[in-house]
């Protein structure tokens, strides 16, 4: 090989090791029994976040990570924003051990945040045994959530992201404000107004969904992750 063609190969080579690895797409996490699927950001995660699907929080996880139910739902059809803002973005199934996912997730990057919607609300409280960094909660049951984890002293940092106009009978605004007063401190409410509504008032498509305004709430999880500290 002639001495110029060697240094441009050493050169390319050079190139495509100081070239940032791209993001790592959906895959199983083996040690949560096939009930999540992680994606890595490119470079060191700033942190990780936890997502919890409303519904029955099925997914129906195949056996190389994709997600082939609740596709739609808000936090799972903007899964990839997170990882794109530098966080490992864990989707968690129902049938998950949400506490497990949180020390699974420790060990990966923190601070460690949840994030669940609408009916997840009614499921969050299992994460707390793995002791998170903080927990987002948006259109949610709040009167489920308060009355499972029953003490507010059990409470991380929580932001409750919520429609003004959520006509869901079970997601109404009214229960802000009383789960706000309750948690002593330990949450606060960010309200969401505009964006566009059609069909079932409980479901994605709908204010209670937040649809038309994902990239607005991806930035208020994300700007709240940012703000945490590691417990």
């Amino acid at each position: 090989m002639k001495p110029i063609i060697r240094l441009f190969v050493i050169l390319g080579v050079a190139f495509c090791c100081l070239t940032p690895a791209a993001a790592q797409a959906d895959k199983p996490v083996a040690e949560l029994g096939g009930y999540a699927t992680l994606s890595m950001p490119a470079g060191k995660p700033r942190g990780s976040i936890i997502l919890m699907a409303g519904g029955d929080g099925q997914l129906g996880i195949t056996s190389d990570g994709q997600i082939t139910s609740l596709r739609g739902n808000q936090l799972i059809r903007t899964r990839s924003n997170y990882t794109a803002a530098g966080y490992a973005t864990l989707a968690l199934d129902a049938w998950g051990d949400a506490a497990a996912a949180v020390r699974h997730m420790r060990g990966i990057a923190r601070p460690v945040i949840v994030v669940g919607t609408s009916r997840a609300a009614t499921r969050m409280h299992r994460a707390l045994g793995g002791e998170p960094d903080g927990m987002v909660i948006t259109s949610g049951m709040l009167d489920v959530l308060q009355a499972n984890v029953g003490t507010p002293n059990a409470l991380p940092p929580t932001l409750v992201i919520h429609h003004r106009q959520d006509s869901c009978r079970v997601t109404l605004p009214a229960l802000v404000e009383p789960f706000i007063a309750w948690s002593e401190g330990r949450a606060r409410a960010s309200w969401v107004e505009g964006g566009s509504s059609e069909g079932d008032p409980c479901q994605a498509r709908s204010h209670h969904g937040f649809l038309g305004q994902d990239g607005l709430i991806v930035s208020r999880v994300v700007a709240f992750a940012g703000s945490v500290r590691r417990r």
